[in-house]
């Protein structure tokens, strides 16, 4: 299949007993057994429910790979992944990542032993001088949060596997999406998403998850997510399920709308610079070229006036642009990194890679692009 196919029918089947075309919430905790061991594949829904498994198998086929899991939040599918670790293990991570990942990173598994290197990963030489004989995982994001720095998955990969085979390659895939690229086909072991975000697409659930092609790893993972209890409910599962049917519609529009707000604001006279792969002054553009099908619509921007209060004018003022956390729905969202989802890194550690009081984020939705023009227009006025 082709991924628009996918989108809406890879890994599904028409549920059995009725021929139910979307398969059915399946609100229960438990199943009937016939003997002590002997049931249909269900036993208790923590360990396996059949919506979620709807959704697994769609994750799966959306990355191209042999497994999916789906949890209760991205940071969930994070913090099974990072549970493969032992204490002392080192993990080598992009300088410019979501808050949430960076204080789960520094707050929590540091005081369990783990030791975590943050380097530019624009360049694969950086990510190389890092690895030590105790690196057992590369954390990727691509495009960043906030600020839309692209690594180059496929040559980062190669060049971590030829040093050593036994270091996994992560890739969180949030803001491209599976449509604008397939990690695992550039030789990674997992991809992470936040289902969150573009994967449910209307804000209305929150939800995690992995990717993977290799068995044997996603065993490991299976008993980390049985085990740690952190799934995915059958209601959110279904809601999930619904989104992905549209994620490359909604994409298409997302990425059209993406570049002509970044074109607009790049030219716009309160605007210092525009972070967005798709503009050919990024300094990643061709990478972003070679390995995206399209740029999405995540746009970060930086005013003229550095000053706070210049930043929270504008928030404040938006009309389309909803105020709010998150991104990836159909709605157009505008968020403050320095106060909002990065507001638990130090603030010499993002002065340090350029997260400033005027950074702004957008999550450019799928409204008619002359109203979200002018809504940016009217409010940059202020």
């Amino acid at each position: 299949m082709k991924f628009n196919t996918k989108t809406i029918h890879g890994g599904q089947q028409h549920e059995e007993a009725t021929g139910s075309v979307m398969p059915p919430i399946f609100q229960t905790s438990t199943y009937a057994q016939s003997s002590p061991g002997v049931n249909k594949g269900y036993e208790y829904s923590r360990a396996a429910n059949p919506t979620r498994t709807a959704l697994e198998k769609a994750f799966a086929s959306l990355e191209n790979g042999t497994h999916g899991f789906a949890f209760s939040s991205g940071l969930a599918a994070i913090d099974c992944v990072l549970r493969t670790l032992n204490s002392g293990d080192e993990v080598i991570a992009g300088d410019d990542i979501y808050g949430g990942t960076y204080r789960m990173f520094t707050n929590m598994f540091e005081k369990y032993g783990l030791k975590f290197r943050y380097v530019d990963m624009n360049e694969v030489g950086n990510v190389i001088k890092a690895i030590s004989d105790k690196t057992k995982l590369i954390w990727l994001e691509t495009p960043t949060n906030p600020l839309m720095k692209i690594a180059d998955i496929e040559e980062i990969t190669k060049a971590v596997k030829a040093k050593n085979t036994d270091i996994l390659v992560a890739v969180d895939n949030t803001f491209a999406t599976p449509y604008l690229q397939r990690p695992l086909d550039l030789g990674v072991d997992i991809v992470m998403h936040s289902a969150t975000k573009y994967l449910g697409g209307h804000s209305d659930l929150v939800m995690g998850a992995l990717m993977v092609k290799d068995a044997q790893l996603a065993e490991e993972l299976h008993f980390i997510q049985f085990a740690a209890g952190a799934i995915a409910g059958p209601m959110d599962s279904f809601l999930a399920l619904r989104g992905i049917k549209t994620l490359h519609l909604r994409m298409q529009r997302h990425c059209e709308n993406g570049k002509a707000v970044a074109e607009y604001l790049e030219e716009h006279p309160k605007v210092e610079r525009v972070f967005y792969p798709g503009l050919k002054n990024h300094p990643n553009y061709e990478v972003a070229k070679k390995q995206m099908n399209d740029f999405g619509g995540m746009v970060s921007f930086r005013l003229k006036d550095q000053s706070k209060q210049a930043a929270l004018t504008f928030l404040e003022n938006t009309k389309i642009f909803t105020l709010a956390e998150s991104l990836g729905g159909v709605e157009s969202l505008v968020s403050h990194p320095v106060t909002m989802t990065h507001a638990s890194i130090p603030e010499a550690e993002r002065l340090k890679i350029g997260i400033t009081d005027s950074l702004i984020r957008l999550s450019v939705g799928v409204e008619d692009i002359d109203d979200l023009l002018a809504d940016l227009e009217q409010a940059l006025s202020k």
